[in-house]
């Protein structure tokens, strides 16, 4: 397929110099259906990208079309503010009943804004009000928004850079194998909480992902993940889990530390909870630190009912029963065995991944980048991810056939060829 790039005139005259993605892939796109894009001149793209994980049902599912299309037929409510609303009611009833009971977790929901990043702040904000102390502490590599809360528990330098002041109360410590297995877990971690002379203040709470997404997919041990549970509750410092880009099924159970038996005090949830890509999020915590006074934290779009609607349909029709988080284990096999086969031929490159979220690493960053180039040529939507932009990341919907996902998992495979 050749594809000639678009006139673009309009948003290179127009739009803020701010955008990013567009510049990878000069295609106007027009169209969209499970995990195809169409652009305005007829050219399909199979999405491993996903909305960056916001689309896990792929595009325009339509069951959860149908639901929108009824909802909004019928005059339902579009904007509610933290109103109650008939829509609000159904999702955080089929929430409590498909996802909360079966996994007996006792949280209160929170309705912070429709971003990830309100709701890191909001449960930043919370955990700081409970312990009444300021500083958290993140990892290497972490990914948690780009507002300032949550940038300063951010470690990419260039994302950080564009907040333009100091960002405070934050510290970092290494996440999971960051020293190669040759430093003990939490060594560093802990010995600085015990020494009188070390300079850390006493955290109100740790933030953590269980597989860095924009740090270059890095997966965090199950022991590891529960150890840091363990500290936690040593050291009096609350557990955050931000399950924004690897909860809703992502790494297969609908949370991504299902798996290490963890249960956190406080849990947020964005990217694809609405299910339709419409814009909505969640804090959750534990009911005792539900502290807060009425509304010490809002947010106008809080209350976006038509992602409420998507959100309890999406529930009812993909968790209801466990067929989804199984077929996420296989795909994700599928996708193993084919990285397997890619890397015994290219000695530059590894892999790792959990579910349907996998990076393909470098040794020459660049190659990444000209992989994901070629990728696109050849009508496969990738992205990078890492410091350096040296993983190629794969982040297909979860609803995506074996078909689709053999012909991106070849498509890929040509790319890494093509590009040595």
């Amino acid at each position: 397929m050749t594809i000639t790039p678009p006139a673009l005139s309009v948003f290179e005259t127009l739009e803020s110099e701010v955008r990013s993605y567009c510049r990878g892939w000069p295609a106007v796109f027009d169209r969209a259906q499970g995990a195809r894009l169409t652009d305005e001149d007829g050219h399909s793209y199979l999405d491993f990208f996903a909305g960056a994980g916001s689309l896990n049902y792929g595009h325009n599912n339509p069951v959860l079309k149908r639901a929108l299309i009824d909802y909004i037929e019928r005059d339902g409510i579009t904007h509610g503010l933290d109103m109650a609303t008939t829509a609000k009611r159904a999702f955080l009833e089929t929430f409590q009943n498909v996802i909360l009971r079966p996994r007996d977790l006792p949280y209160k929901v929170m309705f912070p804004g429709p971003t990830g990043t309100n709701a890191v702040e909001s449960a930043l904000k919370l955990a700081r009000k409970v312990k009444g102390r300021e500083s958290v502490v993140s990892f290497t590599n972490a990914f948690h928004g780009m507002s300032l809360g949550s940038l300063a528990v951010t470690g990419n330098a260039f994302k950080r850079a564009g907040a333009g002041i100091p960002l405070v109360h934050g510290t970092p410590m290494p996440f999971d194998n960051y020293f190669d297995g040759k430093v003990p877990d939490f060594l560093w971690f802990e010995r600085l909480l015990e020494d009188q002379g070390s300079g850390l203040n006493k955290p109100a709470a740790v933030i953590v992902e269980t597989v860095q997404g924009e740090g270059g997919i890095n997966v965090a041990r199950a022991e590891w993940l529960r150890a840091l549970q363990e500290l936690c509750e040593r050291q009096d410092m609350l557990l955050i889990v931000d399950d924004i880009q690897m909860g809703c099924g992502r790494t297969g159970g609908f949370f991504s530390f299902e798996e290490a038996g963890i249960v956190p005090d406080i849990v947020t949830l964005s990217k694809s909870i609405s299910g339709y890509g419409l814009p909505m999020s969640l804090c959750l915590f534990k009911p005792e630190l539900d502290i807060w006074e009425p509304g010490e934290h809002n947010g106008t779009f809080r209350g976006n009912n038509p992602a409420f609607v998507t959100a309890a349909a999406a529930l009812d029709a993909y968790w209801a029963d466990g067929r989804v988080e199984q077929q996420t284990k296989e795909r994700g096999l599928q996708v193993e065995q084919a990285l397997l086969a890619i890397c015994a031929e290219e000695p530059t490159a590894q892999f790792r991944g959990r579910g349907l979220v996998w990076g393909m690493e470098f040794e020459d960053p660049a190659r990444a980048s000209a992989v994901c180039a070629r990728a696109f040529e050849l009508g496969l939507l990738l992205e990078t991810s890492g410091p350096q932009s040296e993983v190629v990341k794969l982040l297909p919907p979860l609803t995506i056939t074996t078909e689709e996902l053999d012909e991106g998992l070849r498509t890929l495979a040509r790319c890494v060829r093509e590009t040595a």
